[in-house]
């Protein structure tokens, strides 16, 4: 039997046809709010790049000459450090350029050289505020020309447990890489290096080297926390997979509002002085290169510590060849003045004309006690 459709059907043909309308607007990736949080905080997000000192048992490039004067040397372990670059992750906490970061990502900074990459691809020159390594939170500034967009500490996440993270930053040398997960835990207490962090928030969030220091956030785009540990093994060997500890944000933020206080008492820093020339004074009078002991040098060569700078490398038919110094030596006085640095000795030699004549006084001090072996030789300016 046939029955007829009831009067009031075409409004629910209408309402039928609003909702697929908005179902399928919701079911955009551009309306997703994983999409919406990223876009949003990723303006604030940093790469930060260090130099950082590192220590590595390598050969040492003046074996070979030791081992003309110092017999077995060869066999010495020995180590020197090595300058690597190190990438970490970042966000801006203040339109007036303050960032927030791990401090071991920037502890190891040789001469704090720390630059740092806007997600717009501008890169500017950080300068280290202060740090505080039991937190492992660390403050550094950049100054742009214009205010920066920044994550807002004072519209923190509830961190609730289950609620859905993204972890946004460096991945791997891979800037504005994502990865998404959830709180897993809070309240941990893990130890790295000896070194105890309390009150740690978990997640599954991939958490890869590079993103350290760079923000956790939730689908609003509020601060989680600031990314800082990945657990490969427990400490009993054990393999472990999506164990990643974050810095709770009320930690950072109240951590922040100390080191402003800090950055506040801080002397306005200096303008950069002129760059160095690029050739030394002891490379243009006399056609060798100098470089500092360092106590790694110092160490593997066996001599005595404070005292003296390495040539490193000598030009052919320089004046410095023409009197027999050679690579791997050591200068231990300029004329009547004991030497322990490049910079003392470029300035002894600031002054030096064409074709005046200076003493060195060149070879080994070993320690042990051992009889120095030493040598003045007279060089004239070319």
């Amino acid at each position: 039997m046939n029955r007829t459709l009831p009067f009031f059907a075409p409004a629910v043909s209408v309402a039928l046809a609003v909702l697929v309308t908005t179902a399928r607007g919701q079911n955009e990736p551009a309306a997703e709010p994983t999409v919406l949080a990223v876009a949003k905080a990723l303006p604030a997000v940093v790469n930060i790049n260090t130099e950082r000192v590192v220590r590595r048992r390598v050969r040492d490039p003046f074996e070979d000459f030791a081992a003309q004067y110092f017999g077995n040397y060869r066999s010495r372990p020995r180590e020197i450090r090595q300058t690597l670059q190190s990438l970490g992750s970042g966000f801006v906490v203040d339109p007036a350029g303050y960032i927030i970061t791990n401090q071991h990502v920037v502890e190891r900074a040789a001469d704090l050289k720390i630059e740092v990459t806007m997600h717009d691809g501008k890169t500017y020159n950080a300068r280290y505020i202060t740090g505080d390594e039991k937190k492992d939170l660390a403050f550094i500034k950049i100054d742009a020309k214009q205010p920066l967009p920044f994550i807002d500490l004072n519209n923190l996440s509830p961190n609730l447990l289950g609620q859905t993270v993204i972890v946004v930053g460096n991945a791997l040398g891979y800037s504005g890489s994502i990865s998404r997960g959830v709180l897993s835990g809070m309240k941990r207490d893990i130890t790295v290096e000896e070194i105890e962090y309390k009150n740690l928030l978990q997640t599954d969030a991939a958490i890869n080297p590079g993103n350290s220091g760079g923000p956790l956030i939730d689908i609003s785009a509020r601060l989680v926390g600031v990314s800082s540990a990945k657990m490969a093994f427990t400490p009993q060997g054990v393999p472990t997979q999506g164990v990643g500890f974050a810095i709770p944000a009320e930690t950072v933020r109240e951590t922040v509002v100390q080191f402003k206080k800090i950055a506040e008492n801080q002397p306005v820093p200096k303008a950069p002085e002129a760059a160095a020339p690029a050739t030394s004074n002891a490379e243009r009078l006399f056609g060798m290169q100098v470089q500092d002991l360092t106590p790694d040098l110092t160490d593997a060569l066996g001599l005595v510590a404070g005292k003296g700078v390495l040539i490193s490398a000598v030009e052919p038919d320089s004046p410095a060849e023409g009197v027999g110094i050679e690579r791997g030596l050591v200068i231990y006085r300029v004329g009547k003045y004991d030497v322990r640095s490049v910079a003392q000795v470029e300035k002894l030699l600031a002054r030096a004309n064409s074709g005046a004549s200076v003493d060195f006084t060149v070879g080994f001090v070993r320690s042990g006690g051992q009889s120095p072996r030493l040598e003045t030789v007279t060089l004239t300016t070319r």
